[in-house]
Order: C-alpha cells, then sequence, then structure tokens
C-alpha cells in the first residue's frame, strides 16, 4: 500500500509473478475526496488519509481479482508492506468486532490517518531530543534524528491535539501492521523493520526504548504490543477472507512491513550490497552489518536477515542537477555529456565540485562549490571538468555518507542501479569506478510487492502481497 493506491502481486514457487491489480484511491473511491491518496490541511503541514479508504480499498482490489477467476485456495501464505511512519488508531473494543471486517463499523477512533507526507510535528520532534539527550544520541538509539513523519512524533501529536480521541484508543498500528491486521481479524505486530522508523524502537535490542516512550505517552507499549522479526509468522488469514473469497483455512499471514524495508527485500539485495536510484532525489539503499547511525540518513532492522541492519540515505540534488549542467556544459545532449566523462580522467585531476542547487538533505547545505586539484576554492571549471566534477562529487558524497552509516565494500559487493540515470551507461561507469564495484541495472517498479512476496515464501510454494 502506497499513497495513492493499492497494489496485489503473487507469485508461484518458482517466483514467477503470476498476478497484478491494483485500485487508485482518488479514481476507485472519488466519496473520500482524496488527491493523491492524501488530504492537505489548511495549515499545509498536516496531512492524512481517511482509514475506512483503504478498508474499502482493500475488498474493491481482492473483488476485482474474485471476479477474474483468481483462486484465493491456492495461497499459501501473504505478506505486505505499507507507507512508512503512518499510524491507524483502533478505538476501545474494536478487537472484538476485527473479525468481520465491516467498513461500516466503528472500529477506529481517529478516521483521518496522518501519513508519512505530514510535517506538523516540528515541537514533538525538539522535545523527543531534548529529552533523551540530543539529535546525535536519539540516532544512536532509534536509527535516525527525529523527523516530523516519524510515527513517534504523530503520536505525541495526536495524544496533545486529540485527547478525547487518544484516550478511546486501545491499540496504534502502523500502516503495514494495520493491512495485517485486517486479514489476521486480530492485532498484528509491528515488525522490527518499519518500527524502525519511528524513532521508538531501539534497533539494537529491537525492544521499545523506554526513554522514547516515556517521551512520546504514558503507558505506550501497551498500545503498541510487542514488535516482531519482520518474517513472524503471525497466524492464519481470518475467517472473513476464507468464507467471502475462499482463502484456505491454512494460508498463513506473514509479518507486513514497510515499503522502504520491503524494496530492500524485492531488490535481493546481499550483504555489502548497495542500490543506488538514480532519479529526481537519489536514493541509496544499503545493507549493513554494524550500523553506526548519524545525523543523516536512516538505518532500520534487516527485513530479510532481523540480525542484520538496512539504511536508507536521501539525495535532494540529482537528475535536475545533472540535467542543468548537462544544458550548461553539452549544449543540453546527453550524448555530448557522455563524451565529457568518457574523455576525461579518473579522480578529474583533483578537481571536484559539490553542487546543491536547492537545500539538500545530505548533508544540509546549498549552493555550488568547485575546489581544484590545490585544494583552493575556484569559481568555474572549463565544460567537460565540470561535468566529471559534477559526476564523481555526487558518487563519491553517496559512498562516504554509506561508510559513515557502516557500510563497507566487500569482495562481491554489487551496485545496483535504477532510474533515468542508469540508462546512461558512462554514468554507471563513473558509479563503478567510484565504489570500485560492477553495477548492474534493476527495474524497481514492484520492488516493495515484490519483497513482500518474497518475503512471504518462507517455506510455502504460492503466495499473494497485498
Amino acid at each position: 500500500m502506497v499513497s495513492h493506491s493499492l497494489k496485489v502481486l503473487a507469485i508461484d514457487e518458482h517466483l514467477n509473478v503470476v498476478h497484478q491489480d491494483n485500485v487508485q484511491f482518488d479514481s476507485a473511491l472519488p466519496e473520500f475526496r482524496t488527491q493523491g491518496g492524501v488530504h492537505l490541511h489548511p495549515d499545509r503541514l498536516t496531512v492524512t488519509s481517511p482509514v475506512l479508504m483503504w478498508v474499502k480499498a482493500l475488498d474493491l482490489l481482492l473483488d476485482k481479482m474474485k471476479r477474474v477467476g483468481f483462486d484465493f485456495s491456492h495461497v499459501q501464505a501473504l505478506s505486505g508492506s505499507g507507507q512508512q511512519h503512518g499510524s491507524v488508531y483502533w478505538r476501545r473494543g474494536a478487537s472484538r468486532t476485527l473479525q468481520d471486517l465491516d467498513p461500516d463499523q466503528d472500529l477506529f477512533s481517529v478516521l483521518d490517518s496522518p501519513v508519512w507526507m505530514d510535517s506538523s510535528t516540528r515541537t514533538q520532534c525538539l522535545h523527543l531530543q531534548d529529552t533523551v539527550g540530543g539529535a546525535l544520541r536519539l540516532a544512536q538509539i532509534t536509527g535516525s534524528t527525529a523527523y516530523e513523519r516519524f510515527t513517534g512524533n504523530q503520536i505525541a501529536k495526536m495524544r496533545q491535539s486529540r485527547g478525547v480521541e487518544f484516550e478511546d484508543t486501545e491499540r496504534i498500528s502502523l500502516v503495514s501492521s494495520f493491512a495485517a491486521s485486517l486479514f489476521l481479524g486480530g492485532y498484528a505486530a509491528i515488525d522490527y523493520s518499519d518500527g524502525s522508523g519511528m524513532n521508538l524502537l531501539d534497533i539494537s535490542t529491537r525492544t521499545w526504548s523506554e526513554i522514547c516512550l516515556q517521551a512520546t505517552a504514558p503507558h505506550l507499549d501497551l498500545l503498541l504490543g510487542l514488535p516482531r522479526p519482520p518474517t513472524s509468522v503471525l497466524g492464519p488469514v481470518s475467517a472473513y477472507f476464507i468464507h467471502r473469497y475462499g482463502f484456505s483455512e491454512s494460508c498463513s499471514v506473514v509479518a507486513f512491513t514497510g515499503d522502504n524495508p520491503a524494496s530492500l527485500a524485492g531488490m535481493r539485495l546481499q550483504p555489502g550490497d548497495i542500490a543506488v536510484s538514480l532519479g529526481t532525489s537519489d536514493t541509496v539503499f544499503l545493507w549493513i552489518q554494524q550500523p553506526r547511525p548519524a545525523l543523516q540518513g536512516h538505518v532500520f532492522c534487516n527485513p530479510v536477515d532481523w540480525r542484520q541492519y538496512m539504511a536508507l540515505l536521501c539525495f535532494k540534488n540529482g537528475s535536475l542537477t545533472r540535467e542543468r549542467i548537462r544544458n550548461e556544459c553539452a549544449g543540453g545532449s546527453w550524448e555530448v555529456f557522455s563524451a565529457a566523462l568518457r574523455e576525461t580522467p579518473l579522480g578529474n585531476d583533483g578537481n571536484i565540485g559539490f553542487y546543491f542547487d536547492t537545500m539538500e538533505i545530505t548533508p544540509p547545505g546549498v549552493g555550488v562549490h568547485r575546489f581544484d586539484r590545490d585544494d583552493k576554492q575556484v569559481s568555474s571549471f572549463g565544460g567537460q571538468v565540470e561535468v566529471r566534477a559534477l559526476v564523481e562529487g555526487q558518487f563519491l558524497s553517496r559512498r562516504l555518507h554509506a561508510e559513515r552509516l557502516g557500510y563497507n565494500i566487500v569482495p562481491g559487493t554489487r551496485v545496483l542501479a535504477t532510474g533515468g540515470a542508469s540508462s546512461n551507461r558512462d554514468i554507471l561507469q563513473v558509479l563503478s569506478d567510484v565504489f570500485n564495484a560492477p553495477v548492474f541495472t534493476i527495474d524497481l517498479n514492484n520492488s516493495a510487492c515484490l519483497g513482500s512476496a518474497y518475503r512471504a515464501m518462507h517455506g510455502n510454494t504460492t503466495v499473494i502481497q497485498h
């Protein structure tokens, strides 16, 4: 489940995709009046989604599959992923009526769930960091500094601004564990990996951090339940899905996780691998064994091997910056841009640049900063030198920040590249040179769905992912 749609993907025992479909929230459920699956509130900071929309979308999607003849009785296990950081608030008594899964039932104390696009919790973020001893200390505990979209800060705001609804809450789920709960007919555990995106889980002990819980809400551990490993089998599918859709009574529900952890599983990253998405923003996925959380980036528990870790780094200045330099230094031609990379030496004779056209996330900064071979700042480079300075500088930054989080290049390391720039062989050659590893291109379109299906296989043969 992503912000704008609900997707399904089924694979067989040979990992072949046998069915896929989706429901677009805006068009399929217009009564909720969402744009991109969300409501943007008047303050322009608060962003929510109607939780009943998600429930109805699940029935719509499974009904579509049933109409085209999909045989649910062959499904041996299912899992899924949800947009990270979003939260769902179950009202008191919901556990007794959850099995029936009637959208008209009064299951939720809060009908508009905060989602990852929300940025209204700055006050709560500052309080959390002050309580634990600063931003770095919070990152060392939870894998990330305080972020406004992270669930713990959203929960703190909910308690402070909507106290009556919060008092009527008996369970808080992530979007992923909420979806798993629908299939179980009971409350599903939050998995370690998605739980790492809350500013609440101690990623070293894989238990809730007591100091973070206390800074957020009293008795919060009772509302969250115990976290579980991401490959846990939570139980059989509920009677509702058996009777309505024909699922087998033996169909297992494997813990759902977040969309980013599921994508790592879908890309089949292995220890030492790194995936680089080269888009409008560049995103780096890492499999790491001994993390060193820092002020930039995120460290999560690994969704494939819960005893290890993954990391996520976002760089705002990606393809738009590469396109600007192409226009200014290569006449708008990618062929000329590529030729510049081929005709300039590795290392660019010591010339390097940092190109932050807009405020960068990793690291925080803005402006263009060029340095020559003598480490002196200069105002410009020649055209070909400028091109290589940009591309090498971007990829060196990706490697530097990855290594700061604990990533190490090992024998057998692979770089997996995706996104628009991954079609440019000369850009990929620079990426390979910087990481001293072979580069392979991959397709990320269904990576979260595939990752959830792979995780659900888990000793089963035919699986479905929602």
